[in-house]
């Protein structure tokens, strides 16, 4: 999975990578201080995958990974290539979901490229990007297929659903708000349009207000309330708090947490997020030689999980033996799970569970 973190210039978008990621990257009071993206990679946090650690005692631990990408500040006019507009439109479409970092938080020494704290603006200056960039997509395919209906008229109806949508993004909403049917769907992937990326708004709070006073903050209701009208998801964050933590142990991670009232990181709840946004989940291997994470798309079939590991796999899959985690830890070990006949073996048709724990069996 690879995340995409945008937002205009000092919204405490580098803050927030750097926190995550301890990539560290350059995080300054100026604009444009990102012009090369930033990439950090950091492991999936998985309890599951620890207890399995535990019991197996494995040579190796491969946990699932999260790629983090901080792209350049964005300014009105990017999609003309204003700033470093052409860049940033080039990165994120490389991406599976945004990040998008808005300010909620006031602060008289850290400016603010518009002058003032104001979340909407600020929202619609960076959609409004995405959606210039999308028209011009969509116009070139409405032209394409207009020369290929003369000669085959199946292009009609796809050429009346693209101009509905380029109506969609001309009234100013994104993709992902327009309301696709599963042909639809089908036709737009092979136009991948930026504004229809998944996004979680990261609202950056102050440490006071994220700890005591967000269902007060204006600011972070009126991200919510667009978030909820696009069909996106929004997460209360305070970049300041990640800061302070990013270099702690772990047990005094949770210390600190805990004092401030917080069950987990902000790293943790973007991760859990997006997984849920992308509609991904992890089944995992588990032995002696090694115990590791792989994450797939809910409604994976055995043979394509299996093809994550080697394509071989997926070639001569013949069954798979899976047994869920919860099982697994109630018996103690692999040998009492079988004894108790909740090691299943399973076909072709068989879709993966998040938590499957999974020994394929394959023929080439």
């Amino acid at each position: 999975m690879k995340l995409g973190m945008v937002g205009l210039p000092n919204v405490g978008k580098s803050t927030l990578f750097n926190a995550l990621t301890n990539a560290g990257a350059e995080s300054a009071n100026y604009p444009f201080c990102t012009i090369e993206k930033n990439i950090g990679i950091v492991s999936v946090p998985d309890e599951r995958l620890d207890k399995l650690a535990e019991m197996y005692e494995p040579d190796k631990f491969t946990p699932a990974t999260l790629e983090f990408v901080d792209i350049a500040g964005l300014v009105k006019g990017a999609s003309k290539g204003e700033g470093l507009g052409n860049k940033f439109l080039a990165d994120i479409r490389e991406v599976d979901a945004i990040v998008h970092v808005v300010r909620c938080f006031e602060d008289v020494d850290i400016v603010h490229v518009d002058g003032s704290i104001n979340p909407e603006r600020d929202i619609e200056t960076i959609n409004l990007e995405l959606i210039f960039s999308d028209i011009e997509i969509l116009e070139r395919r409405i032209d394409k297929d207009k020369k290929l209906v003369k000669g085959d008229k199946k292009y009609q109806a796809e050429i009346e659903f693209l101009e509905s949508l380029k109506a969609h993004l001309e009234s100013g909403k994104s993709a992902r708000s327009y309301d696709f049917s599963e042909e639809e769907l089908e036709i737009i992937k092979t136009t991948p349009l930026l504004s229809a990326k998944p996004v979680i708004y990261a609202a950056n709070l102050c440490e006071d207000d994220f700890v005591n006073n967000i269902d007060t903050n204006e600011n972070y209701k009126t991200v919510c309330r667009i978030a909820e009208e696009e069909k996106s998801a929004v997460l209360p964050i305070c970049a300041q708090i990640e800061a302070e933590i990013s270099d702690m142990s772990d047990e005094d991670k949770k210390m600190f947490l805990s004092d401030l009232g917080l069950e987990v990181s902000g790293l943790n709840r973007i991760i859990k997020e997006g997984y849920s946004l992308l509609g991904l989940i992890s089944y995992l291997t588990a032995g002696k030689q090694e115990v590791r994470a792989w994450t797939i798309t809910k409604g994976t079939k055995a043979p394509q999980a299996a093809g994550k590991i080697h394509t071989d796999f997926e070639k001569g899959f013949i069954r798979a033996e899976v047994v869920s985690y919860d099982d697994l830890m109630s018996c103690g070990s692999m040998n009492a799970a079988k004894e108790k006949g909740l090691v299943r073996l399973e076909g072709k048709e068989y879709v993966m569970q998040d938590g499957d724990i999974v020994l394929f069996r394959f023929n080439v």
